[in-house]
């Protein structure tokens, strides 16, 4: 089959690339830079930026499934606004190519108003591919054990340098993480799996932890001392954000996507994509291992 990967340089993307080559399928890489590209040999490349539908000419073409692997968390205020509108070019340029399939990763989260704006984005992402003339396949997933995750990443930096968190309330909400193998291996799968075509499927490791547990449990894969984490009510996502930016390296506006996120519990209620795909789960203490890599 031959596959487009968008965000192909990205966390997921980088790994999907070389994961969709050992599947025996070719592979088009999409990138605003595509003279930088440094993935494998024989990968082809095309460049495009989804927010300039005059630089998409060609990029779809001979295209029979096509990854949606693109936000623009972090990119200012208007990131809502700009995701609607990458995905509404994708989707307009994928239906007249003629693109038979389209594989997209969304956050996974209880519908309603009360999701956080990051998340509402992705749901409004969804609706916008769901529009294009070709079979959908969406998969949510919670947080990605992986490097490279900034939400992973946010944690392993504050078990590094706080031995005493004082954080919100919101940490005790439980949380289903997955790691980014996991992910990978359905991503792959579901292109061989008709009865995922047009679906809406959740993904998530077999571990239901708190924030607070996974801070705690990523301390022991790492060799340290659990932090003392004490919750108070009145530390505002905002106040929170600033916190995180001063003792670790996230970007503050990612920093208060990633705690408005905290509120919502994001646990798979469903779990039938495994009647399609067979994915052995790794467990949490595992995937932040493999993560870790030799730091571990």
């Amino acid at each position: 089959m031959h596959v487009l990967v968008t965000g192909a340089t990205g966390f997921v993307g980088s790994r999907l690339v070389p994961a969709l080559l050992s599947a025996g399928h070719d592979v088009v890489a999409m990138t605003r830079h595509p003279e930088s590209y440094d993935g494998p040999d024989a990968v082809e490349v095309r460049g495009g930026d989804l927010l300039d539908p005059d630089t998409l000419d060609g990029v779809f073409d001979g295209i029979d499934a096509a990854y949606y692997l693109v936000h623009s968390m972090g990119s200012g205020a208007d990131f809502a606004e700009r995701d609607r509108r990458a995905a509404r070019h994708f989707a307009e340029g994928a239906s007249a190519a003629g693109v038979d399939r389209v594989v997209y990763l969304a956050g996974l989260g209880e519908e309603g108003d009360d999701l956080s704006e990051h998340l509402q984005s992705r749901r409004e992402v969804e609706r916008v591919l769901a529009e294009g003339d070709y079979d959908l396949t969406t998969l949510r997933a919670a947080i990605i054990v992986g490097e490279g995750s900034a939400s992973f990443d946010t944690v392993v930096q504050l078990v590094k340098r706080l031995p005493v968190m004082v954080t919100p309330r919101w940490l005790k909400t439980p949380c289903q993480p997955i790691g980014v193998a996991d992910v990978v291996a359905y991503l792959v799968g579901v292109l061989d799996a008709p009865a995922t075509a047009d679906g809406t499927f959740e993904i998530g490791g077999p571990d239901v932890l708190s924030y607070g547990e996974m801070l705690r449990e990523t301390a022991r894969a790492m060799g340290r001392r659990p932090p003392t984490i004490i919750s108070v009510p009145v530390l505002t996502p905002r106040l929170s954000a600033y916190w995180v930016g001063l003792v670790t390296d996230v970007d503050f506006r990612v920093a208060r996507e990633l705690i408005e996120g905290l509120k919502n519990p994001v646990v798979v209620t469903d779990d039938s994509i495994t009647e399609h795909v067979t994915v052995e789960p790794t467990p949490f203490r595992e995937a932040v291992t493999r993560a870790l890599g030799s730091e571990s």
